[in-house]
């Protein structure tokens, strides 16, 4: 094939002609099936004078060496190695170079750097010489290939971060600080010990290099931030000695009103990111007061005159959803005072941030007063215990007083705070259904149903609210219930009746039977809604299959005559309309009739799993990002991605893309991965024999979304992972089998191991959580099953005192110095391990478990501890959990009996719980009735203060026990 024939080929494919594209399309495939086409290829990369012919060669090429490298003579390879080099060497045109730089990555993944010691040669010369443009060249092609195999380039890490320490400091070329910051990215993740002292040093020259950036091209800047988040995760000390300069940094960026929203939002992640991983620094370099003082304004900060923030907007476009939306800085700092709340001790963080909530809560202006009500939502998620027990009256009095703000932006926001309370201060906000509901049914009546934006909150704060009232609903429920049919009833914008039928679902869970003479008129309202196939009343569809899957968990038996029409109807839809949100509810629908028909639910079951098969296995949403290092301060080198693509032979195996830098998923995804998982162990519990037949597969499904990059979709993984093995071991009983008892052991000698792997190495601490409450599950359900081979209990047992003494992948480990405060996720985490231990005692049996739990007494006496598994008690599942307790306080009162004085009123509690009753050990009750009358005795003041917490019978029967009448 002649040079010159494939390059008109080219040309016409560069044209803005669709006919002649797909005509050049159909030539360049057949011309590349043509052993001469590489030849020529390269013969264009060389010599063609158009940059854009030259850039498509390369990239033609490179493609087809990602599969066929092997297969050309050992002569062509060592002939091509040599060609891109040089061509590299002398190529001018930027977009050109990076396809060059690009193809050499390529060959270098298929040869590595013995192989290749040209290659070592050109970096080595090009990054040090002091020719920019070739020292930019050097820069780039090393970016790429040290991208492409980071690994390979270990050995020489001392070597280029001396180097990038050179390059950082030219600051007068933001291609050589881009392309460095680009290779340290990279380099992060890899660093060991060793590389330590010379990655600290260019923590300095990082921030100037990114300010410099942030000067000449912000979008390229916030790429380059990558780098500072790479060493924020790394599990090497590089960034704590220099937290204060990046925390400055940080805060000087976000706060400077003259930038760009992207590289302030940017900067803002990187602060949440920050917080997570470096809390406990912040508070020892006493950096939290001025973290707090710059998010403050940023929060505040008002829109453009004339314009509202997107939540706060009503108008009949698609509906922004509750809470905090859009890419701007404002509510990127609502979540770093959200992360605050979650990785800081309460008590740490409320000292210095209560006085600027008050004022701006004080405020005249109304921006201020939102921002004070956003800070109260997310502080009730990480701080709910601390606002529970100290400040829920006083905050609550101020959240319902701001529902009467003059200001709509003001009352949203009191809105959204208020349906977060309502979802996080559970129970104890429940009790004020007095003050609050009235509040909230009159802002309910008072909102125009066409202002469907202030309507959505108004209905968020109160399905939030209603939901976890149960009894305390019914003087309510008339109100509430002609409040939500009237829509339903008379001519209303779908938006109105699907906010309606979304809080009668809040309402049938608080009410429960007190529905029932509601029940046929909302059956009646939903089956009209889920039979129409207008495509404008979708979202109402979807929102009607939700709330009767709820409805079916409130109601119960009088929904059961209605179970098998309600299983044809989602299973109709299912197969009409392709929507992740559609399957979403109608898998949660068929997990809840799964409660009603048991292993009445068989006939469906082929059905329903082939559709959740296909919803785990399913990568519909996932979107690859291309890596866009490719241009800086010029055009894009991606524009014929696309055109590539479809020339390639579609045979061709292809190996990983090398400019696929990651993928995004879209969230309606995530959340149907998310509740197809919740689902599965839902309904292989409720069905026993009849799930049998598709466990096989369905596990295996559910056992590969442990490496889900999203976290929730991990945790519901890791629960139905727990809830296949106790719906195993229900069948081994109930139906005793050699199939049934083989395969539960098979599945449990995956998921124990896969449990421990997560609570060592997982990062996020809902997922760890789940996985200890998941295997506390497993061990009271699976009993000395869950601990074969041999040798596992001792594995469970290091593995929980790891959690206990903060040595997993998820706790903060950087401070040594013991400190009482803590977040209360961390305490949370504490808790869940030390729940685990009374089920891992009764499943091992207790002479087994006695010398494992001697290991475990001076780690249960850390206060923090010892509150948390008090706050757990009295146990339910499991009465021989009680023999590990009462070992418990056996050790307490030998040991460390002044431990109590601080869990006085819970010590009390659980003896006026358990002292009646038969089934407790009677050596338990003896030893906590010894811890009571050392309180009693030596601390007088706790006791009786304890003791009145108590109703007077349950303390007048202790008092009696006590010998204290």
């Amino acid at each position: 094939m002649e040079p010159a024939g494939l390059e008109q080929i080219l040309r016409e494919l560069l044209l803005p002609d669709t006919e002649r594209i797909r005509r050049a399309t159909e030539q360049l495939q057949t011309a590349l099936r043509d052993p001469a086409a590489l030849p020529a290829l390269c013969d264009l990369l060389a010599s063609a004078t158009d940059p854009q012919i030259r850039q498509f060669a390369a990239v033609l090429i490179r493609r087809r060496l990602n599969t066929r490298w092997r297969r050309l003579a050992a002569e062509h390879r060592e002939s091509l190695k040599s060609l891109v080099l040089t061509t590299l060497q002398r190529e001018t045109e930027h977009n050109v170079s990076l396809s060059l730089a690009q193809l050499s990555a390529t060959i270098f993944r298929k040869e590595g750097l013995e192989a290749w010691p040209q290659l070592l040669q050109l970096l080595q010369h090009s990054t040090h010489s002091t020719h920019i443009p070739e020292r930019e060249m050097g820069l780039m092609l090393l970016s790429v290939v040290v991208t492409s195999r980071p690994e390979a380039f270990q050995p020489h890490h001392r070597e280029l971060l001396r180097l990038l320490n050179e390059t950082l400091g030219q600051v007068g070329s933001p291609g050589l600080l881009f392309y460095s910051l680009r290779t340290l990215t990279t380099m992060a993740p890899y660093f060991g010990i060793d590389d330590v002292p010379l990655a600290r040093v260019l923590v300095p020259k990082l921030l100037t290099a990114v300010q410099t950036l942030i000067s000449v091209d912000e979008a390229k800047a916030c790429e380059a931030m990558e780098a500072l988040d790479e060493l924020l995760e790394s599990e090497m000390p590089v960034i704590t000695s220099h937290l204060s300069e990046i925390l400055s940094f940080c805060l000087g960026v976000a706060g400077n009103t003259t930038l760009g929203d992207a590289v302030r939002v940017r900067i803002l992640c990187s602060l949440t990111f920050l917080v997570k991983v470096k809390s406990k620094a912040l508070l020892k370099h006493r950096l939290l007061p001025s973290l707090l003082h710059t998010l403050f304004p940023i929060m505040a900060a008002e829109p453009p005159l004339g314009q509202l923030d997107p939540e706060d907007q009503d108008s009949e476009e698609e509906e922004p959803e509750i809470g905090l939306v859009g890419e701007t800085p404002k509510h990127f700092a609502v979540q770093v005072v959200d992360m605050l709340a979650l990785h800081l001790p309460p008590e740490k963080l409320f000292s210095p941030l209560m006085p600027m909530l008050e004022e701006a809560l004080r405020s005249e202006k109304p921006y201020q007063r939102k921002a004070g009500f956003l800070v109260l939502a997310v502080l009730s998620d990480g701080a709910s215990d601390h606002i529970r027990q100290r400040l829920l009256p006083p905050l609550l009095q101020i959240v319902c007083k701001g529902l009467e703000d003059p200001s709509q932006v003001v009352r949203n926001a009191a809105l959204f705070a208020l349906g977060q309370f309502s979802d996080n201060l559970q129970p104890q906000i429940s009790s004020y259904s007095r003050e609050v509901m009235p509040l909230l049914l009159a802002y309910l009546k008072s909102v125009s149903p066409g202002h469907t934006h202030h309507l959505s909150k108004a209905c968020y704060a109160l399905e939030n609210f209603v939901e976890n009232l149960g009894p305390k609903v019914q003087p309510y429920l008339p109100e509430l219930m002609e409040c939500m049919l009237q829509p339903l009833r008379n001519p209303s914008s779908p938006r109105a009746k699907e906010l309606a039928v979304s809080a009668l679902g809040a309402i049938a869970t608080a009410a429960q039977a007190s529905l029932l003479p509601y029940f046929p008129t909302v059956m009646e309202h939903l089956r009209d809604f889920l039979v129409t196939g207008h495509e404008d009343l979708q979202p109402l569809r979807i929102q009607s299959l939700e709330t009767l899957g709820v409805l079916a968990r409130a109601v119960g038996e009088p929904m059961r005559p209605l179970a098998e029409e309600c299983c044809q109807l989602g299973l109709g839809l299912c197969d009409q309309v392709d929507d992740p949100d559609l399957r979403r509810c109608t898998y949660s629908l068929f997990a809840a009739l799964s409660g009603l028909m048991g292993e009445s639910l068989a006939p469906y079951l082929p059905q329903i799993t082939t559709l959740m098969l296909l919803s785990l296995r399913s990568t519909e949403g996932i979107v690859p990002q291309y890596d866009s290092s490719s241009s800086f301060l010029l055009f894009d080198d991606e524009s014929d991605g696309e055109e590539e693509e479809e020339l390639m032979d579609e045979d061709e195996e292809e190996e990983d893309d090398s400019e696929i830098s990651g993928y995004s998923v879209e969230n309606a995804f995530f959340d149907e991965k998310e509740d197809t998982c919740a689902a599965l162990g839902e309904i292989s519990v409720n069905t026993s024999v009849a799930f049998l037949p598709y466990m096989e597969r369905v596990f295996e499904e559910v056992f590969k979304l442990l490496e889900c990059p999203h976290l929730n979709v991990r945790k519901a993984a890791h629960e139905a992972l727990g809830q296949f093995c106790c719906a195993l071991h229900k069948i081994s009983q109930s139906c005793p089998s050699e199939p049934s008892t083989a395969a539960l052991q098979v599945i449990l000698a995956q998921v124990v191991p896969s449990y421990m792997q997560a609570v060592y190495g997982e990062r996020e601490r809902q997922v760890v959580m789940a996985v200890l409450e998941a295997l506390t599950g497993v061990l009271r359900s699976c009993g000395a099953l869950a601990l074969q081979p041999p040798g596992r209990l001792a594995e469970l047992c290091n593995m929980l005192k790891a959690v206990l003494q903060r040595k997993t992948a998820c706790q903060d480990t950087e401070e040594e110095e013991e400190d009482e405060d803590q977040a209360e996720y961390d305490a949370m985490l504490l808790e869940y391990a030390g729940e685990a231990i009374p089920a891992l005692a009764a499943a091992a049996g207790g002479d087994t478990f006695a010398p494992f739990f001697a290991g475990f007494l001076p780690l249960l006496l850390c206060k923090t501890v010892l509150a948390a598994l008090l706050h757990a008690l009295p146990l339910k599942e499991d009465l021989e959990e009680w023999v590990t307790i009462g070992h418990l306080f056996s050790f307490l009162y030998q040991n460390s009996p002044e431990q109590v004085v601080d869990v006085a009123p819970e010590l009390l509690r659980i003896c006026s719980l358990i002292q009646a009753d038969d089934k407790i050990p009677s050596d338990t009750k003896a030893a906590l009735l010894l811890l009571l009358k050392f309180l009693a005795e030596q601390h007088t003041d706790s006791f009786h203060s304890a003791l009145g917490s108590l109703p007077s019978n349950k303390a007048q029967e202790l008092q009696a026990i006590l010998g204290l009448t």
